[in-house]
């Protein structure tokens, strides 16, 4: 099965037994973190016990890549709004009657 697209990340649907998923939630509320944020940290652990250290580690590497440009392009995109804003905001002060 594929796993679906939330932006550059890929997003999975799991399906737990009850009471293995309780287990889950306890130790969430206990480590004071969301069930979700816990079972991305269990994967990556996993991720990282299985697979040979380099390939791991470029792995972390251009993750990090990823979310640098995409902080970037969310700058740049802010300060693209704000500079459109503020033209719009200028062309209406000039097209204002005295």
């Amino acid at each position: 099965m594929m796993a679906g697209k939330h932006g550059k990340r890929s997003y999975y649907q799991v399906l737990l037994q009850p009471n293995r998923a309780a287990l889950i939630d306890a130790i969430a509320k206990e480590k004071q973190l969301r069930s979700t944020e816990l079972i991305r940290q269990f994967v990556y652990e996993s991720l990282e016990r299985e697979l040979p250290r380099s390939e791991y580690a470029a792995a972390v590497e251009a993750d990090k890549r990823v979310w640098q440009e995409a902080v970037r392009n969310r700058v740049a995109g802010r300060a693209a709004g704000r500079k459109k804003a503020e033209e719009a905001f200028k062309q209406k002060a000039e097209n204002v009657p005295e």
